[in-house]
């Protein structure tokens, strides 16, 4: 149904202003007596079997959702009715920002792909964790970042303030030092500033009564030497795991399609594009670093097959982003299904 009716009538649209009216449509039917129920049960796959404990956290399943997908905190208690096992929210900032001049968004139709450059637009860590403060059970991952004015320099400062004002409230972290669309935000996935990061994120969660998992997301752009230096800095500075890939900056390999300008513009890219690139990113670190720590993957999940695939390729749990806007709500059960299968 989603496929064939709700998302050709969704497309005709501009892809940021139906993300809103989605979120909107279903935080609406939501509060409706039963609908929630009606939706656990049409997309929730109960079974002990897919129960996963992952850096010392209890998932339900190993489905979850990106980051990026609930910037703000706004609708993921309606959202985790869809079958997930863990909600990922952020990225986050200290303070509120608009992100990246309108229009920001592109759907690439024939390439089941999306181009954002949306630029860390959210109303800032204090405003979510209002929301977050409502959390019924749903199992949340925190992902942080810097203010776009904020300078490299002082970036640490920025994580620290979201890192203590989310501490109480979200399960894991997530430090983001590798969307493309705040200047200058990858140097930070150099060596020497990522472990100075890492490091000063542990000593202040070192410091709490009981310390949670610090996971890295990285970009699927690093080179084999540069990934190599992301096991070392995982084993020096002791984090939880990593999650493997953000969005991409190559083109390489994509269909022109009607508007060939889309192509040109500027920004992560994501969807089925990134399927084998992630997957090939989540093999090296799985390999190299003998499975040392945990690895979320995510990148180009748009079937269950894909899921299975990064699953093998040494991911302990899977995230979608792009592929649930494709694919539809659907797509966690039928992972979680083949999950049993395998």
């Amino acid at each position: 149904m989603y496929k064939l009716l709700i998302r050709p009538i969704l497309f005709w649209f501009d892809p940021e202003e139906v993300h809103y009216f989605s979120f909107s449509f279903i935080k609406f039917i939501s509060k409706i007596p039963f609908v929630p129920a009606i939706l656990k049960s049409i997309y929730e796959v109960k079974d002990s079997r897919l129960e996963r404990e992952v850096f010392g956290l209890k998932f339900k399943n190993p489905v979850g959702l990106a980051a990026g997908f609930d910037k703000d905190a706004k609708c993921y208690q309606e959202l985790f009715n869809f079958g997930f096992g863990f909600i990922e929210i952020g990225t986050l900032t200290p303070k509120p920002q608009d992100g990246n001049p309108k229009k920001r968004l592109f759907r690439l139709k024939s390439n089941s792909a999306i181009i954002n450059r949306m630029g860390f637009n959210n109303g800032g860590v204090d405003a979510a964790v209002n929301r977050l403060k409502k959390n019924k059970g749903v199992l949340i991952g925190g992902n942080i970042g810097k203010n776009k004015l904020t300078p490299n320099e002082d970036a640490t400062a920025d994580y620290l303030i979201c890192f203590d004002t989310l501490f109480d409230y979200v399960d894991y972290f997530v430090v983001n030092v590798s969307s493309p669309n705040t200047p200058n935000l990858r140097e930070l996935q150099e060596k020497e500033p990522l472990t100075n990061l890492l490091q000063d994120l542990q000593n202040a969660n070192s410091k709490k009564q009981i310390p949670k998992p610090i996971l890295l997301k990285i970009a699927p752009d690093l080179t084999d030497e540069q990934l190599l230096d992301i096991i070392d800095i995982v084993n020096e500075t002791k984090i939880g795991g990593v999650i493997a890939t953000n969005t991409t900056i190559s083109r390489e390999g994509l269909q022109s399609e009607n508007s060939p300008q889309v192509l040109k513009e500027a920004g992560g890219l994501s969807g089925k594009p990134l399927t084998k690139r992630s997957t090939e990113v989540i093999r090296f670190l799985s390999e190299k670093s003998n499975k040392a720590f945990p690895i979320i993957g995510v990148g180009g999940i748009h079937s269950a097959e894909d899921a299975i695939e990064k699953l093998e390729a040494g991911a302990s749990l899977v995230q979608l982003y792009t592929g649930f806007i494709y694919e539809g709500p659907k797509l966690v059960s039928d992972i979680n299904k083949a999950i049993l299968r395998y």
